[in-house]
């Protein structure tokens, strides 16, 4: 092996070995310790810790006392992003307008394999802190955002949601495929997808797609609140025009 080889494996392998200790960290994982850092990246310690202390020179760690965070460079970076650069900036403008409207929370979100990353949140003064802060990620299949994305997508897209299981969030969850399908059938003709206390219970979500400038659906946004406040008839029609002048705005920046 030569020494470009052996420098390309070591680089990759660091690659990867950040990778895992990035991916440790979640909602329920803001800060770590060492051993909490070395459980959750299954590396050991000592490549944990040298990989970390690395990372903290690199700005991608920080380390203010004796727990691990994600760094500020991080964050620099995310802003960097077409999902958030082009999308959120188009689309903000008309997340504010729904908040102002409904008082609630409202989301958007793209589809990332089987599962919506949250790219933006208003919560404004009623915070839900049951839902994925941005950032995370909630699943598709049961989702007012998933479904919102997957009714206007391919084929096998929707098959590779269904096929990576389904299983019950509450009793109210849709679990089947025939089930799902009959779901996502219905959203195109009235505009908006809808989660009936299938994710959280007592808490109702509605979204309509937003589309790129070729026709094809890049994300959802939602309104996502308590299910006395949010009911599908009232909140739909608002929820649809505001992804329809999401969609316009988008297109355009494209």
């Amino acid at each position: 092996m030569s020494p470009a080889q052996r420098d390309g494996g070591d680089a990759m392998g660091g690659l990867d070995r950040a990778a895992a200790i990035l991916g440790a960290f979640d909602d329920t994982h803001r800060e770590l310790t060492l051993a909490g850092l070395v459980a959750r990246c299954g590396l050991p310690r000592s490549t944990t810790h040298r990989t970390a202390d690395r990372m903290i020179r690199l700005g991608w760690l920080d380390k203010p006392a004796d727990r691990y965070r994600i760094g500020n460079r991080i964050f620099e970076l995310s802003g960097l992003a077409p999902v958030r650069l082009e999308l959120r900036e188009s689309v903000l403008p008309f997340l504010q307008d729904l908040h102002v409207a409904t008082r609630t929370t409202v989301q958007l979100g793209v589809l990332d394999g089987t599962q919506i990353l949250v790219v933006e949140k208003i919560t404004g003064h009623r915070p839900m802190p049951m839902l994925s802060q941005v950032g995370g990620t909630i699943p598709a299949y049961c989702s007012g955002l998933g479904r919102a994305i997957l009714a206007y997508s391919e084929a096998a897209t929707v098959t590779a949601v269904l096929e990576a299981g389904m299983p019950a969030r509450t009793r109210r969850t849709l679990t089947t495929s025939e089930a799902v399908l009959r779901e996502l059938a219905a959203i195109p003709d009235r505009g908006w997808a809808v989660d009936r206390e299938e994710g959280n219970v007592g808490v109702t979500c509605v979204a309509a797609p937003i589309f790129g400038p070729l026709g094809d659906v890049v994300a959802a946004l939602s309104v996502t609140g308590p299910s006395a406040l949010v009911t599908p008839d009232r909140t739909g029609p608002a929820v649809r025009l505001a992804a329809a002048a999401s969609s316009r705005a988008y297109s355009a920046r494209r």
